[in-house]
């Protein structure tokens, strides 16, 4: 599974270079995860397990074209300022990444992080019968 990464510092908030993809976990049915790997997968389950977090995140993956502007998803019953927390906190959980243009923020799922989402739940090889 791979999560990306984004950076909190100078320049946050921007699409990463493609050197920052990194391997987050295996399925969890191959193997026991290493301390490093679940404390990332809690990360991403940590953000999505808030019903708000987890709206945003859904309108932004199944929004026409893979991105979405903030003023399109802004709607989930919360005030401006709760959604912005909001889709921070995805963000630092490398759920998000968004691009500043002019006066909106555009949002955007990585393909990488839906792949590996569904990754992690793929289901134990059968064993071999001989």
């Amino acid at each position: 599974m791979t999560i990306v990464q984004i950076s909190t510092g100078p320049g946050a908030g921007t699409t990463p270079p493609a050197g920052d993809v990194v391997p987050c976990c295996p399925p969890l049915a191959q193997r026991p995860l290493e301390v490093d790997e679940a404390e990332r997968a809690a990360a991403m389950f940590k953000a999505l397990g808030d019903p708000v977090r987890l709206r945003l995140f859904s309108a932004v993956a199944s929004h026409p074209g893979g991105e979405a502007c903030v003023c399109d998803i802004s709607d989930v019953g919360v005030s401006q300022p709760t959604v912005s927390h909001h889709l921070k906190k995805l963000r630092e959980a490398g759920l998000l990444i968004s691009e500043r243009r002019g006066t909106w923020v555009y949002y955007r799922v990585a393909p990488s992080v839906l792949a590996g989402m569904g990754g992690l739940f793929d289901p134990a090889p059968a064993p071999a019968v001989p």
